[in-house]
């Protein structure tokens, strides 16, 4: 028999999570074979025939209790699984707190990239701090199918992120380059998050993401507004307040939402302290009907 599978769908600055519950292992026999997290999104994900979200994230215990409380699974639509994700963290980061799953008000999330801290923060923000970035690189140049040469800069916030700088995010057709460049073979063979960032000043970006896994736009991405603050600190030398962990960069997204980001930048160019503050919302809680439930976990046919 399928067990009852409660969830929560909760809103990063309109990146959509599904978040269930799977610390006492009652999942793990269905997850437990190679496509069996997979179908799981595949099934949940998609927003006619599922609930509709930009990924599933399972709480599960964590592999050292002292270190964090809680480990995250991040599963993307498609069904394959990330590293970490920042808006999805945020949300976690509400999800677990809201449940009284931690005694304090800071909650430690086990991820594959490292431990990710978040707390709530004021007015309706969750604070997340994520582990350092890695790989940072400036200037790197391909050519699209088309002919079209493009000059961006790379780094791997947890998954990797390309930063393409633009004069007007609006005038992006984001589907079409998007997708051009996160097949690129320069990224292959796991591709790459493609964010179209445009500067509106110091400390100010407008930013458009083109996300691997979703395979499309989405509303907000929070690691790809991270590395896009992060670019462009190092490119454009913006004024101390910002690289000192300080001042906030405020990053607009597609959702019209700002994301704040706050990092420290050392001598070198090194990057450490990286938090990120999300606008998180409920958006309901449910129960999946058994007919869905029995799909997502192992039975019926799954929507591509």
């Amino acid at each position: 028999m399928t067990p009852p599978i409660d969830f929560a769908k909760l809103s990063g600055s309109g990146n959509d999570f599904i978040c269930i519950d799977n610390r006492d292992g009652r999942l793990d026999e269905a997850l437990f074979p190679p496509d069996g997290a997979s179908r799981l999104a595949r099934t949940l994900c998609p927003r006619g025939p599922g609930v509709g979200a930009d990924g599933v994230i399972l709480a599960v215990q964590p592999t050292d209790a002292s270190a964090a409380d809680v480990r995250a699974r991040f599963l993307e639509p498609d069904g394959s699984e990330a590293e970490l994700c920042g808006n999805g963290s945020a949300c976690f980061t509400r999800w677990v707190i809201r449940n009284r799953w931690v005694r304090g008000k800071e909650v430690r999330i086990e991820t594959p990239s490292g431990v990710a801290r978040g707390r709530e923060a004021s007015d309706g923000y969750v604070h997340v701090c994520v582990p350092e970035p890695h790989d940072l690189q400036t200037d790197i140049e391909i050519a699209t199918p088309d002919g079209t040469r493009w000059t961006m800069d790379f780094a791997v916030t947890g998954v990797p992120h390309a930063v393409v700088f633009v004069d007007d995010v609006e005038a992006v057709d984001v589907a079409r380059w998007g997708a051009a460049i996160r097949h690129h073979e320069r990224f292959a063979p796991r591709g790459v998050n493609v964010n179209f960032t445009q500067v509106l000043g110091p400390g100010r970006l407008a930013v458009r993401t083109f996300e691997f896994g979703v395979e499309g736009e989405t509303l907000a991405c929070g690691t790809g507004s991270v590395t896009a603050t992060l670019m462009a600190a190092r490119r454009f030398g913006w004024p101390a307040d910002y690289l000192c962990a300080g001042e906030a960069v405020h990053v607009r997204v597609r959702s019209g939402d700002d994301l704040k980001v706050h990092f420290l930048m050392v001598e070198g160019g090194i990057i450490e302290k990286v938090c990120l503050e999300s606008r998180v919302r409920f958006v309901y809680t449910g129960r999946l009907h058994p007919d869905l439930a029995a799909r997502a976990l192992g039975g019926g046919d799954v929507q591509h």
